[in-house]
């Protein structure tokens, strides 16, 4: 059996996913598109850890990959249920059922992961019938499923035109929560939604995180949203993982350069504050316009060619996530970690 902190419900062990590029007449592999590129994290019982990053930076993959909703190319998946632990990556088909009621997915559409065709209640109901159960006990479920995400059971019957966007998304909470599971992996899910409606739909999941003692892997782009629900937050950048920290921490002093760029392009609520430049220099918070077009290098840093402070070491060499030598529970891929921390 894999070793696994009792603490820890998930840990996720350089975890790669290359997806093949075709070329040519007889559609060989010319290359491959590292989408997930050596990720290493973990997860305690009952909390929260953010996955953050741009678009195309492999947040999605990551979350699809641990469910195997798609095979990842390496790395372990190590994941808790009913005492045992099982790496999620080596199991066979006939396996990944036995665990599928452990680890759901919400997805970032509400409209678009519910078949227009069916009801609520088959809507719902769907992972109870695929794991056999009656009729009677489906409908039984779904009318405690429905109250305990805020819709009324007597709509069970309706189609998923008759509700709005948020009512849609609990819907799809419901569904995600029909077997009990203990880990959530939430892909994008308020993303779509109006403002107000992405307040109650992350109140909604803080409530069903206490009452049911749940684990979220909560991927977004949005970092109002990561820095509201989350206890800890791992960026993303072209597939790796560039930072770990504390949710409030990494707000309060990243300790990466891309981490701080992002932050930095976040809308802050006091225009005075200037806790997020680089330097006393606004502009120095910002890309360098001119490194965008530079490729990317073979072996060095990935964020190299966009950032402000890169020096020829991250040309040739590859940081690796540390530990920070002032805060051992945070990590950082940067050199230069603590001329980061010291800019003003």
């Amino acid at each position: 059996m894999p070793e696994l902190s009792p603490e820890i419900i998930l840990r996720v062990d350089n975890l790669k996913k290359y997806f093949p590029v075709r070329a040519g007449f007889f559609r060989r592999v010319s290359e491959y598109i590292k989408a997930v590129d050596d990720v290493s994290f973990s997860i305690p019982r009952g909390k929260t850890l953010g996955l953050v990053g741009e678009s195309g930076s492999g947040k999605t993959t990551v979350g699809r990959s641990i469910l195997r909703a798609i095979d990842p190319t390496d790395g372990r998946i190590l994941f808790r249920h009913n005492g045992n632990v099982v790496d999620v990556a080596a199991l066979d088909r006939k396996e990944l059922k036995g665990i599928r009621h452990h680890m759901q997915m919400v997805f970032q559409d509400p409209f678009s992961s519910l078949n227009p065709r069916m009801p609520v209640l088959d809507l719902i109901a769907e992972p109870l019938r695929a794991h056999g159960w009656s009729f009677k006990k489906r409908r039984e479920r779904v009318h405690e499923l429905m109250e305990l995400v805020g819709l009324d059971p007597r709509l069970m019957s309706r189609y998923p035109h008759a509700f709005s966007g948020g009512q849609r998304q609990r819907i799809g909470i419901a569904r995600a929560l029909a077997l009990n599971p203990s880990l959530i992996v939430a892909d994008e899910p308020v993303s779509a939604l109006d403002v107000s409606v992405q307040a109650q739909i992350l109140n909604l999941l803080n409530r069903l995180q206490k009452q049911l003692g749940l684990t979220y892997l909560f991927v977004a782009h949005d970092l109002s949203v990561i820095r509201y629900i989350c206890d800890r937050v791992a960026v993303m950048y072209s597939g790796r993982i560039v930072e770990v920290a504390d949710g409030e921490e990494i707000f309060q002093e990243p300790r990466h350069p891309y981490s701080r760029t992002l932050i930095a392009a976040a809308p802050i609520p006091d225009p005075k504050a200037n806790w997020l430049a680089l330097s006393s220099d606004a502009e120095n918070v910002e890309l360098d316009a001119q490194g965008v077009e530079r490729p990317k290098p073979a072996n060095g840093c990935a964020f190299a060619p966009r950032c402000p402070l890169a020096i020829d070491r991250c040309w040739k060499e590859r940081p690796p996530l540390d530990p920070l030598q002032d805060n051992p529970t945070r990590q950082s891929a940067c050199f230069r970690a603590d001329e980061v921390k010291n800019a003003e």
